[in-house]
């Protein structure tokens, strides 16, 4: 096997390998059953992803209930979560 050989099959298998591991990250997100992602109702650090640019995902909001930092809550009760800032959102929204 030739270097170019064994290096289009290196980057293909890290490809693949990073392919794999994004989509099972997405399937990890996409939520639980009876669950669905609130937004803005988190306190800083402990929200489940989602805070923004910046930040990498679990516990990286930086502010108690950032509007594009989502927890999950049980099914149907997002938007009777009640904050400061109003009530939890199943969308990013804009908080002080």
């Amino acid at each position: 096997m030739n270097t170019q050989t064994k290096f289009a099959t290196l980057a293909a298998s890290a490809l693949a390998l990073s392919l794999s591991a994004a989509v099972s990250a997405d399937d990890a997100m996409q939520g639980m059953d009876g669950m669905e992602r609130c937004y803005g109702i988190a306190l800083a650090g402990e929200n489940d992803c989602a805070a923004g640019p910046g930040t990498s995902c679990e516990g990286t909001s930086t502010v108690d209930y950032q509007g594009n930092a989502w927890t999950y809550v049980a099914e149907g009760t997002c938007t009777t979560i009640e904050t400061p800032y109003g009530n939890g959102s199943l969308e990013p929204v804009e908080r002080p």
